[in-house]
């Protein structure tokens, strides 16, 4: 009885323990959203930043892309396009209306086309961050579809990173799960726009863009990362160091407002078994254009896509 009562007290203990960490854990989340949502939706922004981006137009790039997939380079197209619109904060998609509740954000919608063989791949991102470059991003989705299936998965931030996926994979299937808040890949792409003076360097945590974590098969999750920035001329070049994924992704960017980006590459293992081998993907600018495209939507329109290259 008495070694009952001895091992009931320490389980009695653990149990203490366990519920104490739990506690301590759910104060820490939530001291972090009180932080992040205590910071100011919106800044003073220069005369330079609302002239290039409130003008009325989104800004579209068109690249060239070399795209690794199966162990072999396949040649496609990317494009950026970036625009500033309202934000609803808890509904999480673009206002209809002007509110002061509203989150100024700059959207990316950036996509890929390219062919595997017979059937194509058509990729898009789509990455909503605060013009107050104070916080993480409020939404990334994403989607990939090619004729083997679809895939979709999205991100929402709350208390912390809510985050559902759907595939056609078994092992991957459909999932809803929370990750705390750690830098994601996808709005960094934003945020070289806003202010890169203040892109993370050194040794971090990074969630990798949802474009990879999905064709890689890879757990969506912080990753340790490193992240350095050097000047070469007139260009920037930012670039994300994932030793655990022998993965690297370097952003070219002109080094002056408003931060153009020039061009990409992305390093890491492609194919299956012993034809895997290291392919470096990249993409180099065809075309940039200031429309608002939206409104361009009839066939005497097309014409638009020859002047991008698409």
């Amino acid at each position: 009885m008495k070694k009952l009562a001895i091992l009931f007290g320490i389980l009695s203990f653990l149990v203490v323990i366990a519920c104490s960490n739990a506690k301590a854990d759910e104060s820490n989340k939530e001291k972090e959203k009180l932080e992040e949502d205590s910071k100011p939706l919106t800044k003073s922004l220069s005369e330079d930043f609302k002239k290039y981006w409130y003008a009325g137009n989104a800004e579209i790039t068109s690249f060239q892309l070399e795209q690794a997939r199966y162990g072999e380079i396949r040649k496609g197209t990317a494009t950026l396009i970036y625009v500033t619109e309202d934000f609803l904060p808890n509904e999480q998609v673009k206002a209809d209306n002007r509110n002061p509740n509203n989150i100024p954000v700059l959207k990316l919608n950036a996509t890929k086309k390219f062919n595997t063989g017979i059937y194509p791949y058509s990729i898009m991102q789509s990455t909503f961050y605060p013009v107050s470059d104070n916080r993480h991003a409020i939404k990334v989705s994403s989607s990939i579809q090619e004729w083997c299936g679809h895939i979709y998965a999205q991100l929402n931030n709350r208390q912390q990173f809510d985050i559902m996926s759907h595939s056609y994979f078994q092992n991957e299937a459909d999932q809803e799960f929370s990750l705390n808040k750690a830098i994601l890949e996808n709005e960094l792409w934003t945020k070289i726009r806003i202010n890169p003076d203040d892109l993370p360097l050194g040794d971090i945590k990074v969630i990798p863009s949802f474009e990879y974590c999905r064709l890689k098969h890879k757990e969506i999750k912080a990753y340790t990362a490193k992240a350095s920035i050097k000047n070469d001329g007139e260009t920037n070049i930012y670039s994300i160091e994932y030793p655990e994924l022998s993965r690297n992704i370097s952003i070219a960017f002109n080094s002056s407002f408003p931060y153009e980006i020039e061009s990409w590459t992305e390093s890491f293992t492609s194919g299956f078994g012993s034809n895997a081998k290291e392919m470096i993907t990249k993409a180099t600018k065809i075309k940039r254009i200031k429309s608002a495209y939206w409104g361009k939507n009839s066939n005497e329109d097309e014409v638009m896509r020859n002047e991008l290259g698409l």
